[in-house]
């Protein structure tokens, strides 16, 4: 009895086959062109991986860092235990504002003579420190969308580059049509069969970059989102704490 595994492979196999037969037999405009595919599809490739990795990382940091915020009691403290968290888009928003935090407190310090008053000091501006926020979302931000770019590059233009290479393939199993007198459909088929495997490999160099490119946006809007949130929790915490 024969099982469907063994007929797959066979399909598969002979798919291949018949797959590297056109590559090999095709002309040195359709290799060239297949050539510049591969090499979009390789870096694409390479790219998604990475920022998956990177994506996934970030959320995971990001949650235990909020987590890390809303348990403590005092911003010192949460400075102090986010060292292992740095790179994460919410730890390094809030090193922002803490820095410019930092800064309006020692220079209120200073102008005051280093004398304590028994307070919690007050600081000069609550319009800094949301600056300081805003140039640390978009940092992280700008971070995250590196690269992202080339996908969205590789999904416009590799399948025009598949339609070039299949374009001209055309024009020459034509001209060699012409040349060699016969009219039937078998004398130009394997020609036109050639050319259209640029086209086939455009589309396969275009697809996963579209798809994981419209993915990494949704998520970078996502963390977007995240950030905007944690500003407006930061900036209250602020002015409850220092106004």
């Amino acid at each position: 009895m024969i099982t469907v595994a063994p007929l797959t492979l066979l399909a598969i196999s002979f798919s291949s086959d018949k797959l590297v037969n056109l590559v090999t037999q095709s002309g040195i405009v359709a290799k060239v062109v297949l050539g510049v595919l591969l090499l979009f599809s390789l870096l694409s490739w390479a790219i998604i991986l990475k920022k998956y990795f990177v994506f996934k990382r970030a959320r995971r940091r990001s949650s235990q860092f909020l987590r890390l915020f809303r348990r403590s009691q005092k911003l010192s403290e949460i400075s102090a235990g986010c060292e292992p968290l740095r790179g994460a888009p919410l730890t390094e928003l809030f090193l922002s504002g803490y820095q410019e935090l930092q800064g309006q407190m020692t220079m209120s310090t200073s102008l005051g003579g280093g004398q304590s008053t028994g307070r919690n000091p007050s600081l000069k501006s609550l319009e800094c420190v949301r600056r300081a926020l805003l140039r640390g979302a978009s940092a992280e931000l700008s971070k995250l969308e590196k690269k992202l770019n080339w996908l969205a590059t590789t999904g416009t233009v590799t399948p025009f580059i598949g339609l070039f290479g299949t374009v001209w393939g055309i024009i020459d199993a034509f001209e060699g049509l012409g040349t060699a007198g016969s009219a039937s459909l078998k004398a130009v088929a394997p020609g036109i069969a050639e050319a259209l495997i640029t086209t086939a490999a455009g589309l396969f160099a275009a697809i996963p970059a579209v798809i994981f490119y419209n993915h990494f946006l949704h998520q970078l809007k996502d963390l977007a989102a995240s950030m905007d949130d944690f500003s407006l929790e930061f900036l209250n915490l602020t002015e409850r704490n220092f106004f």
